[in-house]
């Protein structure tokens, strides 16, 4: 059972070599990749449901035993970020077509798309520090083929931009990950775990561990190192975007929350201190800005950073129900996510603009869109009884409870502030005077677009209406990751 592992990874690996052959055939490459796609889904969610009725799965690459060979880890954490990726993945492929231009399409969209994935699964279940590397070179290398699809200056600008922060940071990573080695002899997360406790000068691998902050803040955008992801997100088509929004960042968060539950766990009061100051400022300084534009993609993208503030906060804290609220919250942005990128690129197809000064009536013609929309509104700033309530009430019980009263007076007025910003584009985008009453005729029906986002949306107030379902099965993931011991017990067979 241990080979189902790397099954999330080489399945859309091999998918993305095997539709390269005929990406031309858009018929063929479409149904190819919808099938593709449902085989994932199926099996993450099979080796989630195995995961936590047998334990974890680990699988020894090369029949090496670790920590000398490669080794694919699927415990619980990390099947269920796979199996919520694979659902981003499906809604994703549907929505492409009516999305993407035929020539963006054929332009190699779906084998960028699968290794994409394939990275991100890549780096959620690696069980050593360079291959973490490896994977995110993989991810970054597809995101790279992905936001230049198309032929615009802004895309060439921002890809160009985007290229040069991560190749930056990916030098920085490699680096960080030889100096640990040259430290404790060892880049395997659980043997990593097990000797930094050995080493007699703590202070260096405290900076070790925080230049590999550094690097994973990059990637998540955690304050100040956000100022690459809004224009970036903004930049490609809407399913690229939602794949980004959905997914990258998140690689970033699960990077700090593995990492420094398992092994930078020992000066807390320094490193997860320093968290929960940069994770106010995330939340503050992303809510000014997604309050301080008009245009609604970027609206949508700056609400990507006080998420990945709400997420930092919880990892700051270091309870058990923090790190609960943060697994909790991190599943739920993976969704909303995917679903707000995707309805606002439905909405400026329909308006033709991302001018929200511009915009006005849509609900008129688009009612579906427009009340989809007001819902995703609800679940994104944490309204009860919707999904984003229940990570926020666990991350700020966790912050009460350590009597860190000035980051849940922050995390709270951060809620009120993405709730403004986003009822500003339903009632300037949607509600008022009918401003484009004349469309023009040979525009489709956004129905091939809505209902994907549809089914996202159904799960993502699931998750909120029947939390008494999967809340059990995240707090055990959080009791999981705030006992190393599990972990290395499972990769080391201790």
């Amino acid at each position: 059972m241990s080979n189902l592992a790397i099954l999330p990874i080489l399945l859309p690996f091999l998918a993305g070599v095997l539709v390269a052959f005929f990406h031309k055939n858009l018929i063929a490459s479409r149904i190819f990749s919808i099938i593709a796609t449902v085989i994932h889904l199926a099996l993450t969610i099979f080796i989630f449901m195995s995961v936590q009725e047998s334990g974890t799965y680990v699988l020894e690459v090369g029949g090496w035993e670790a920590p000398f060979g490669i080794v694919i880890v699927a415990d619980p954490l990390s099947a269920l970020l796979t199996m919520t990726t694979a659902v981003v993945a499906m809604a994703a492929v549907i929505y492409a077509p009516k999305s993407l231009s035929r020539i963006q399409e054929e332009f190699y969209f779906y084998s960028f798309f699968f290794l994409l994935i394939a990275g991100v699964n890549g780096a959620f279940l690696t069980g050593d520090l360079f291959n973490l590397f490896v994977f995110f070179e993989v991810l970054l290398m597809a995101s790279y083929g992905l936001i230049v699809l198309g032929n615009g200056k802004a895309q060439l600008r921002e890809s160009l931009k985007y290229i040069l922060i991560n190749l930056f940071s990916s030098m920085l990573f490699v680096t960080t990950i030889s100096f640990l080695y040259s430290v404790i002899g060892t880049v395997n997360m659980a043997q990593a775990a097990e000797r930094v406790g050995e080493v007699e000068q703590q202070g260096v691998l405290t900076v070790i561990g925080i230049l590999l902050f550094f690097v994973f803040a990059t990637k998540a955008a955690v304050f100040p190192l956000y100022y690459w992801l809004p224009s970036s997100y903004t930049v490609p088509n809407a399913v690229v975007s939602a794949l980004f929004g959905a997914l990258l960042t998140k690689v970033g968060v699960y990077s700090i929350l593995r990492t420094f539950t398992l092994i930078f766990n020992y000066e807390v009061d320094l490193t997860h201190t320093l968290f929960i100051y940069l994770a106010m400022f995330t939340m503050i300084f992303g809510v000014i800005g997604a309050l301080s534009t008009n245009n609604v993609k970027l609206i949508i993208a700056y609400n990507v950073i006080p998420a990945v503030g709400f997420m930092l906060m919880g990892i700051g804290i270091f309870t058990e129900t923090s790190i609960a609220g943060s697994i909790y919250y991190l599943v739920h942005d993976m969704i909303i996510k995917a679903v707000l990128f995707l309805l606002i690129g439905a909405v400026t197809y329909a308006a033709g603009t991302s001018d929200l000064k511009k915009m006005g009536g849509l609900i008129h013609h688009y009612p579906v869109l427009g009340w989809m929309f007001f819902l995703s509104t609800l679940v994104l700033a944490g309204i009860p009884p919707f999904s984003g309530f229940i990570g926020k009430l666990l991350l700020l019980q966790g912050g009460l409870n350590q009597e860190e009263i000035l980051i849940v007076i922050v995390a709270l007025i951060s809620s009120l502030g993405i709730l403004f910003s986003m009822i500003r584009i339903f009632i300037g985008g949607f509600w008022g005077e009918a401003d484009i009453m004349d469309l023009p005729k040979q525009k489709p029906s956004l129905s091939a677009m809505t209902w994907p986002v549809g089914i996202l949306l159904s799960l993502s107030i699931l998750l909120g209406v029947g939390a008494e379902m999967f809340y059990p099965a995240v707090s055990s993931i959080a009791e999981y990751v705030m006992d190393p011991e599990l972990y290395i017990e499972s990769v080391l067979k201790e």
